[in-house]
């Protein structure tokens, strides 16, 4: 009788294991952090195509535009709802002078733009043009100033020109370019990678100089503006120690950057079309690097700064490919592809479930450049996978963020594996409840319940995938459409409370219930 008891037991356990389950379970009513909706800031930089020829075509382009802005792109990102935009940059940021951005178009001096590929700037997209973009795309502005080859007195110059309503000599000027009434600036940033491109810097020499400008800042600026001091790149934790022993009391917030690279390194990135499976997986396991990284960071930050008062952005993140062939390398554009739109969904989850912390994030770039939203060509215009994920992910802005827990199969690659299934869950202002699930295995349909708990739900009320015919497809000027959201019929009610979805390899779900 004990034999047959354990035979009967180990066939329960072998079922169990062939037959595994995926489950998603909700606290519906347990939700107290909010999903700040910065995590969903875009980045705008002078590199490449994305200011000049992607956001900026001028008043006389042929191309359909408004006052200089191409009308088709406005309104795209219109659509996306960006609630914050950082400009401009980046490298760049830290060889701009804004005073050779303003003034009659005529009389600005051009520039050089010695980090991307050496191109000659006319200079036409200045801080008139890109504070009135904010306007019309209802963002707030993330301003980078100067600190690798400017002065504080220039960045109190520009501070006083945006912001200040006063009878002084930089908001006269501002005035006298037409812009009477001073822009709202909402954030700051002290120089950009200042460990790199910015100035080659130690955390110690920084973390002075970020306290020095930062005073000036606060000082000029009131409580105008977040001031961001430049963190860490990936996983450099002793500049993020540094900087949070001798400077939390100087800034709001404080950086980091983290760049997929699916390929080898640097010098080998991986193409953005025709990749493999290797490289798919590659890019997946890598892209959820930011998980440890946004981990270990917070935890040293927790170490001065228990309340959580300086919060952490992750102003620079996305897939960084070889250029497409024929392109300009120091321009960096890269095609989009379903592996990217997977990278961009994992990492929303990472960076939505460490909301506590992180309370903004700006994806490389809006337009043309790295993991872009947005690719042009002349007159033509096409979105991205990635352009859809965040389109899809917008519910979650400001939303609040609901307690789950994932029990997920791994997708296996050769001798490796990661999570197959990756989610995001939060209520809305209207109680309605906003899920998102990425299935990464590129062949492999998998079911999921959703269980609920504290509330009752049996309604869904929109159900929308995003996948692809390949891991490696795009959106082409040729074929703009091979990967757009669709609705999704693969959902069904068990009961009260518990919903069961069968996710396609390869894609991306939004479900809304209430």
């Amino acid at each position: 009788m004990k034999k047959l008891s354990f035979l009967l037991l180990i066939l329960v356990v072998s079922l169990t294991l062939t037959a595994q389950v995926n489950v998603l379970q909700i606290d519906a009513a347990g939700g107290k952090t909010q999903i700040n909706k910065n995590i969903y800031g875009q980045f705008a930089e002078h590199l490449g195509r994305c200011i000049y020829d992607g956001i900026w075509v001028g008043k006389d382009s042929p191309i359909p535009n408004v006052n200089g802005y191409r009308k088709d792109l406005l309104e795209a990102l219109q659509a996306l709802k960006i609630p914050v935009l950082r400009w401009p940059g980046g490298c760049f940021a830290d060889t701009y002078h804004w005073k050779n951005g303003i003034g009659p178009l005529n009389e600005r001096p051009k520039i050089k733009n010695v980090f991307w590929g050496g191109t000659v700037e006319d200079n036409s997209f200045g801080t008139h043009e890109f504070l009135n973009l904010c306007e019309i795309l209802g963002c707030d502005p993330y301003i980078s100033a100067n600190v690798g080859s400017g002065t504080v007195g220039e960045m109190v110059d520009w501070i006083e020109y945006m912001t200040s309503d006063d009878d002084v000599p930089m908001a006269n000027l501002r005035k006298k370019n037409g812009r009477e009434k001073p822009w709202n600036v909402k954030f700051l940033g002290i120089g950009n990678e200042s460990w790199g491109c910015g100035g080659n810097m130690t955390p110690e020499y920084y973390a002075d100089l970020m306290r020095h400008y930062s005073n000036y800042a606060n000082m000029y600026g009131g409580d105008k503006f977040e001031r961001v001091g430049c963190g860490s790149n990936d996983s450099d934790y002793n500049w993020t120690k540094v900087l949070m022993e001798k400077g939390r009391n100087n800034m709001n917030a404080l950086s980091l950057h983290y760049y997929t690279i699916a390929g080898e390194g640097w010098n080998n990135k991986s193409a953005a079309t025709g990749f493999n499976e290797d490289l798919y997986f590659s890019g997946l396991k890598k892209a959820l690097k930011m998980d440890e990284y946004v981990t270990r960071h917070s935890i040293i930050m927790d170490q001065y700064d228990k309340s959580k008062k300086v919060a952490l952005f992750v102003d620079e993140w996305g897939i960084w490919t070889d250029v497409e062939p024929g392109t300009i390398p120091g321009h960096l554009f890269q095609q989009n592809s379903m592996r990217d739109a997977l990278i961009a969904s994992n990492t929303l989850d990472i960076l939505n479930k460490h909301c506590e912390r992180v309370r903004m994030a700006n994806i490389a770039q809006v337009v043309n450049v790295l993991q872009a939203m947005i690719l042009t060509q002349g007159d033509k215009m096409i979105l991205t996978p990635s352009y859809y994920v965040f389109k899809m992910y917008n519910v979650h802005q400001d939303a609040t963020l609901l307690p789950s827990s994932l029990f997920t199969e791994s997708y296996k690659h050769g001798d490796e594996e990661i999570p197959a299934i990756s989610s995001s869950t939060s209520v809305d202002k209207n109680g309605k409840i906003h899920v998102t699930l990425s299935n990464i295995n590129p062949s492999k349909e998998l079911k999921v319940e959703v269980n609920l708990s504290g509330k009752a739900i049996s309604k869904l009320n929109s159900a929308t995938i995003l996948t692809a015919p390949a891991f490696n497809s795009v959106n082409t000027f040729e074929k703009p459409d091979v990967i757009v959201p669709s609705v999704f019929k693969n959902v069904k009610k068990i009961a009260d409370n518990k919903f069961e979805v069968s996710i396609p390899g390869k894609s991306i779900i939004a479900l809304e219930l209430e």
